[in-house]
Protein backbone atom coordinates (compact mmCIF):
# COMPACT_ATOMS: atom_id res chain seq x y z
CA UNK A 1 0.00 0.00 0.00
CA UNK A 2 1.41 3.58 -0.88
CA UNK A 3 2.01 5.92 1.79
CA UNK A 4 -0.44 8.02 -0.45
CA UNK A 5 -3.44 5.35 0.01
CA UNK A 6 -2.28 5.38 3.94
CA UNK A 7 -2.96 9.01 4.22
CA UNK A 8 -5.92 9.54 2.74
CA UNK A 9 -8.28 7.64 5.19
CA UNK A 10 -6.47 9.80 7.85
CA UNK A 11 -6.74 13.03 6.42
CA UNK A 12 -10.70 12.30 5.75
CA UNK A 13 -10.75 11.62 9.30
CA UNK A 14 -9.17 14.16 10.81
CA UNK A 15 -11.32 17.10 8.35
CA UNK A 16 -14.62 14.50 9.89
CA UNK A 17 -13.98 15.74 13.18
CA UNK A 18 -13.55 19.64 11.98
CA UNK A 19 -16.97 19.67 9.96
CA UNK A 20 -19.82 20.79 11.17
CA UNK A 21 -22.49 17.80 12.25
CA UNK A 22 -25.70 19.07 12.14
CA UNK A 23 -28.18 17.85 9.13
CA UNK A 24 -28.60 20.68 6.61
CA UNK A 25 -32.00 21.72 5.33
CA UNK A 26 -33.03 21.56 1.83
CA UNK A 27 -34.76 24.81 0.88
CA UNK A 28 -34.85 24.23 -2.45
CA UNK A 29 -34.46 20.54 -3.93
CA UNK A 30 -35.00 21.12 -7.50
CA UNK A 31 -33.14 23.95 -7.93
CA UNK A 32 -30.98 23.91 -11.77
CA UNK A 33 -27.22 24.45 -10.96
CA UNK A 34 -27.74 26.90 -7.89
CA UNK A 35 -24.89 29.47 -8.00
CA UNK A 36 -24.01 32.71 -6.29
CA UNK A 37 -26.11 33.90 -3.81
CA UNK A 38 -26.48 36.77 -1.18
CA UNK A 39 -28.75 37.53 1.24
CA UNK A 40 -30.15 40.85 0.89
CA UNK A 41 -33.14 43.04 2.82
CA UNK A 42 -34.75 39.74 4.40
CA UNK A 43 -34.28 37.13 1.37
CA UNK A 44 -31.57 35.04 0.07
CA UNK A 45 -31.21 35.68 -3.55
CA UNK A 46 -28.88 33.23 -5.75
CA UNK A 47 -29.55 32.14 -9.63
CA UNK A 48 -30.47 29.15 -11.32
CA UNK A 49 -28.16 28.92 -14.63
CA UNK A 50 -29.86 25.49 -16.39
CA UNK A 51 -33.20 27.74 -15.48
CA UNK A 52 -31.46 31.25 -16.87
CA UNK A 53 -33.14 32.61 -13.52
CA UNK A 54 -32.45 34.69 -10.66
CA UNK A 55 -34.24 33.21 -7.45
CA UNK A 56 -35.52 33.98 -4.01
CA UNK A 57 -36.09 32.45 -0.98
CA UNK A 58 -37.96 34.49 2.05
CA UNK A 59 -38.14 32.07 4.53
CA UNK A 60 -41.20 30.06 2.86
CA UNK A 61 -41.02 30.21 -0.46
CA UNK A 62 -38.48 29.74 -3.74
CA UNK A 63 -39.85 32.43 -6.42
CA UNK A 64 -38.77 33.67 -10.11
CA UNK A 65 -37.50 37.10 -9.34
CA UNK A 66 -35.79 37.71 -13.07
CA UNK A 67 -35.09 35.63 -16.01
CA UNK A 68 -34.11 35.82 -19.37
CA UNK A 69 -33.50 33.26 -22.48
CA UNK A 70 -29.48 32.49 -23.07
CA UNK A 71 -28.05 34.52 -20.11
CA UNK A 72 -26.21 31.35 -18.44
CA UNK A 73 -26.30 33.39 -14.73
CA UNK A 74 -23.91 32.19 -12.35
CA UNK A 75 -24.05 35.00 -9.57
CA UNK A 76 -26.55 38.03 -8.59
CA UNK A 77 -25.20 40.80 -6.02
CA UNK A 78 -27.64 43.80 -5.03
CA UNK A 79 -26.19 47.24 -6.02
CA UNK A 80 -25.49 50.24 -3.63
CA UNK A 81 -28.85 51.70 -5.41
CA UNK A 82 -30.59 49.05 -4.35
CA UNK A 83 -30.34 47.40 -7.85
CA UNK A 84 -29.13 44.32 -9.00
CA UNK A 85 -26.09 42.80 -11.29
CA UNK A 86 -26.37 39.62 -12.65
CA UNK A 87 -22.75 37.60 -14.57
CA UNK A 88 -24.41 36.02 -17.45
CA UNK A 89 -21.87 33.43 -18.30
CA UNK A 90 -23.49 32.51 -21.47
CA UNK A 91 -23.98 35.70 -23.28
CA UNK A 92 -20.92 37.56 -21.95
CA UNK A 93 -22.21 40.58 -20.41
CA UNK A 94 -23.15 41.89 -16.68
CA UNK A 95 -27.18 41.53 -16.91
CA UNK A 96 -28.90 45.01 -14.64
CA UNK A 97 -32.12 44.50 -12.69
CA UNK A 98 -34.04 47.05 -11.02
CA UNK A 99 -35.59 46.72 -7.84
CA UNK A 100 -38.87 45.26 -8.57
CA UNK A 101 -36.92 43.11 -11.27
CA UNK A 102 -37.41 44.68 -14.84
CA UNK A 103 -34.39 44.57 -17.21
CA UNK A 104 -31.78 47.24 -17.42
CA UNK A 105 -29.67 48.20 -20.07
CA UNK A 106 -26.48 45.78 -19.47
CA UNK A 107 -22.77 46.04 -19.27
CA UNK A 108 -21.23 44.36 -22.68
CA UNK A 109 -17.35 45.77 -22.31
CA UNK A 110 -14.92 47.94 -20.31
CA UNK A 111 -13.88 51.10 -21.01
CA UNK A 112 -11.27 50.24 -23.71
CA UNK A 113 -13.40 47.63 -25.72
CA UNK A 114 -12.30 44.52 -23.57
CA UNK A 115 -15.63 41.56 -23.88
CA UNK A 116 -16.34 40.10 -20.97
CA UNK A 117 -15.78 36.12 -21.31
CA UNK A 118 -17.94 33.92 -19.12
CA UNK A 119 -18.69 36.50 -16.64
CA UNK A 120 -18.36 34.77 -13.04
CA UNK A 121 -18.57 35.92 -9.80
CA UNK A 122 -18.99 39.72 -8.33
CA UNK A 123 -17.35 41.30 -4.90
CA UNK A 124 -18.34 44.29 -3.24
CA UNK A 125 -15.57 47.09 -2.69
CA UNK A 126 -15.96 49.64 0.84
CA UNK A 127 -16.20 52.39 -2.11
CA UNK A 128 -19.36 51.72 -3.61
CA UNK A 129 -17.76 49.97 -6.60
CA UNK A 130 -17.32 46.45 -7.81
CA UNK A 131 -15.27 43.47 -8.40
CA UNK A 132 -16.11 41.00 -10.83
CA UNK A 133 -14.27 37.99 -12.35
CA UNK A 134 -14.41 36.89 -16.39
CA UNK A 135 -13.49 32.74 -16.70
CA UNK A 136 -12.30 33.09 -20.00
CA UNK A 137 -12.85 30.90 -22.42
CA UNK A 138 -14.07 26.98 -21.78
CA UNK A 139 -12.39 25.04 -18.91
CA UNK A 140 -9.02 23.62 -20.50
CA UNK A 141 -5.21 24.87 -21.12
CA UNK A 142 -6.05 28.53 -22.13
CA UNK A 143 -5.40 30.68 -19.99
CA UNK A 144 -7.63 33.92 -20.63
CA UNK A 145 -9.47 34.42 -17.45
CA UNK A 146 -9.85 38.51 -16.21
CA UNK A 147 -10.80 40.43 -13.11
CA UNK A 148 -12.68 43.69 -13.81
CA UNK A 149 -13.61 46.76 -11.63
CA UNK A 150 -16.94 48.56 -11.83
CA UNK A 151 -16.16 52.08 -10.43
CA UNK A 152 -19.34 54.04 -8.43
CA UNK A 153 -19.29 56.16 -11.78
CA UNK A 154 -20.21 53.56 -14.02
CA UNK A 155 -16.78 52.57 -15.59
CA UNK A 156 -15.33 49.80 -15.88
CA UNK A 157 -11.58 48.78 -16.07
CA UNK A 158 -9.78 45.51 -16.42
CA UNK A 159 -7.55 44.90 -13.30
CA UNK A 160 -5.71 41.45 -14.03
CA UNK A 161 -5.55 39.05 -16.59
CA UNK A 162 -3.83 35.67 -17.44
CA UNK A 163 -5.89 34.05 -14.44
CA UNK A 164 -6.55 30.34 -15.28
CA UNK A 165 -10.63 29.96 -15.08
CA UNK A 166 -11.46 33.15 -12.76
CA UNK A 167 -13.97 32.02 -10.22
CA UNK A 168 -15.19 33.34 -7.27
CA UNK A 169 -13.97 36.62 -5.42
CA UNK A 170 -14.13 38.26 -1.99
CA UNK A 171 -12.70 41.60 -0.18
CA UNK A 172 -11.33 41.19 2.85
CA UNK A 173 -12.98 43.05 5.66
CA UNK A 174 -10.59 45.87 6.02
CA UNK A 175 -10.73 46.52 2.15
CA UNK A 176 -7.03 46.47 1.45
CA UNK A 177 -6.82 42.59 -0.10
CA UNK A 178 -8.89 41.28 -3.13
CA UNK A 179 -9.07 37.33 -2.96
CA UNK A 180 -9.77 35.71 -5.92
CA UNK A 181 -10.36 31.74 -6.94
CA UNK A 182 -8.23 30.38 -10.12
CA UNK A 183 -10.39 27.20 -10.41
CA UNK A 184 -7.57 25.17 -12.86
CA UNK A 185 -4.79 25.82 -10.59
CA UNK A 186 -6.60 24.70 -7.62
CA UNK A 187 -5.64 28.14 -5.63
CA UNK A 188 -6.57 31.49 -4.59
CA UNK A 189 -4.85 34.49 -5.50
CA UNK A 190 -4.17 37.77 -3.80
CA UNK A 191 -4.31 41.73 -4.98
CA UNK A 192 -3.28 44.58 -3.00
CA UNK A 193 -6.12 47.10 -3.12
CA UNK A 194 -4.79 50.65 -4.11
CA UNK A 195 -6.50 53.62 -3.10
CA UNK A 196 -8.19 54.07 -6.76
CA UNK A 197 -9.04 50.81 -6.62
CA UNK A 198 -6.31 49.15 -9.31
CA UNK A 199 -4.81 46.05 -8.36
CA UNK A 200 -0.92 45.20 -7.54
CA UNK A 201 1.31 42.43 -5.78
CA UNK A 202 -0.36 39.57 -7.56
CA UNK A 203 0.71 36.53 -5.63
CA UNK A 204 -0.46 33.00 -4.86
CA UNK A 205 -2.47 32.98 -1.20
CA UNK A 206 -3.96 29.05 -1.31
CA UNK A 207 -3.26 25.67 -2.78
CA UNK A 208 -6.54 23.96 -2.00
CA UNK A 209 -4.25 20.38 -2.95
CA UNK A 210 -1.61 21.25 -0.87
CA UNK A 211 -4.39 22.32 2.11
CA UNK A 212 -5.84 18.75 1.73
CA UNK A 213 -2.76 16.87 1.22
CA UNK A 214 -3.05 15.92 -2.33
CA UNK A 215 -6.09 14.23 -2.17
CA UNK A 216 -8.16 15.78 -4.76
CA UNK A 217 -7.26 17.64 -7.08
CA UNK A 218 -9.46 19.95 -5.38
CA UNK A 219 -11.31 22.50 -7.92
CA UNK A 220 -12.24 25.55 -5.53
CA UNK A 221 -15.01 27.40 -7.45
CA UNK A 222 -16.97 30.68 -5.07
CA UNK A 223 -15.63 32.64 -1.51
CA UNK A 224 -17.18 34.25 0.83
CA UNK A 225 -15.96 35.94 4.15
CA UNK A 226 -17.07 35.98 7.89
CA UNK A 227 -16.89 38.95 9.68
CA UNK A 228 -14.04 37.45 11.42
CA UNK A 229 -12.02 37.37 8.38
CA UNK A 230 -12.64 33.49 7.74
CA UNK A 231 -13.02 32.48 4.50
CA UNK A 232 -15.31 29.63 3.25
CA UNK A 233 -14.33 28.07 0.12
CA UNK A 234 -17.06 26.37 -1.90
CA UNK A 235 -15.54 23.31 -4.89
CA UNK A 236 -17.08 21.56 -7.67
CA UNK A 237 -15.37 18.41 -8.16
CA UNK A 238 -15.10 16.73 -11.82
CA UNK A 239 -16.36 13.48 -10.21
CA UNK A 240 -19.05 13.01 -7.48
CA UNK A 241 -17.16 10.27 -6.16
CA UNK A 242 -14.20 12.18 -5.94
CA UNK A 243 -12.90 12.29 -2.12
CA UNK A 244 -13.53 15.73 -0.27
CA UNK A 245 -16.75 16.02 -2.31
CA UNK A 246 -19.30 17.98 -0.77
CA UNK A 247 -16.81 19.80 1.72
CA UNK A 248 -16.51 23.67 2.03
CA UNK A 249 -13.60 24.60 3.77
CA UNK A 250 -13.11 27.59 6.04
CA UNK A 251 -9.93 29.07 6.46
CA UNK A 252 -8.27 32.01 8.24
CA UNK A 253 -5.94 35.07 6.81
CA UNK A 254 -2.80 33.03 7.57
CA UNK A 255 -4.45 29.74 4.79
CA UNK A 256 -4.85 27.73 7.83
CA UNK A 257 -7.69 25.37 7.66
CA UNK A 258 -10.27 26.00 10.61
CA UNK A 259 -12.67 23.91 9.93
CA UNK A 260 -15.13 22.04 7.26
CA UNK A 261 -19.07 22.00 6.67
CA UNK A 262 -19.88 18.72 5.02
CA UNK A 263 -23.35 18.71 2.35
CA UNK A 264 -24.66 15.57 1.09
CA UNK A 265 -24.37 16.61 -2.80
CA UNK A 266 -21.03 16.28 -4.15
CA UNK A 267 -20.80 20.09 -5.98
CA UNK A 268 -20.94 22.73 -3.46
CA UNK A 269 -19.56 25.65 -5.35
CA UNK A 270 -20.88 28.66 -3.76
CA UNK A 271 -22.64 29.78 -0.38
CA UNK A 272 -23.71 32.96 1.68
CA UNK A 273 -23.92 33.57 4.85
CA UNK A 274 -27.09 34.91 7.01
CA UNK A 275 -27.19 38.14 8.54
CA UNK A 276 -26.00 36.84 11.70
CA UNK A 277 -23.40 34.13 10.35
CA UNK A 278 -25.19 31.47 12.36
CA UNK A 279 -26.19 29.63 9.18
CA UNK A 280 -24.48 29.01 6.13
CA UNK A 281 -26.68 28.83 2.99
CA UNK A 282 -25.40 26.42 0.13
CA UNK A 283 -25.82 25.92 -3.37
CA UNK A 284 -25.72 22.23 -4.23
CA UNK A 285 -25.06 20.14 -6.98
CA UNK A 286 -25.48 16.62 -7.63
CA UNK A 287 -25.75 15.99 -11.55
CA UNK A 288 -22.62 17.58 -12.02
CA UNK A 289 -21.60 17.34 -15.98
CA UNK A 290 -24.61 17.56 -17.43
CA UNK A 291 -27.92 19.81 -18.32
CA UNK A 292 -30.54 19.96 -16.43
CA UNK A 293 -27.49 20.21 -13.35
CA UNK A 294 -29.95 19.33 -10.70
CA UNK A 295 -29.10 19.85 -7.05
CA UNK A 296 -30.32 21.88 -3.72
CA UNK A 297 -30.63 24.66 -1.80
CA UNK A 298 -28.91 23.82 1.84
CA UNK A 299 -29.33 25.75 4.82
CA UNK A 300 -26.58 24.27 7.24
CA UNK A 301 -25.94 25.48 10.99
CA UNK A 302 -22.39 27.01 10.77
CA UNK A 303 -20.62 25.53 13.49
Amino acid sequence: MSPRILLLPCLLGALAATSATAEPRVLNDDAHFAEGPVWYHGKLYYVEYDRNAVMTWDGAKNRVFWQQPGCGPSAVIATPRGEFLVTCYDHGTIGHISADGKDLPPYTHDRDGHPFVGPNDFAPDHRGGMYFTCSGTAPGPVIDGKIFYLAPDGTITQQADKVHSANGIVVSNDGHILYAIETEEHRLLQFDIQADGTLADRRVFLNLDTLTGNVGPIYPDGVKIDSHGLLYIGQNPRDVHAPLAGTIFVVDDTGTLRRTLKLPSPGVPNLALSPDERTVYVMALDQLDRSPYRGKVYAIENR
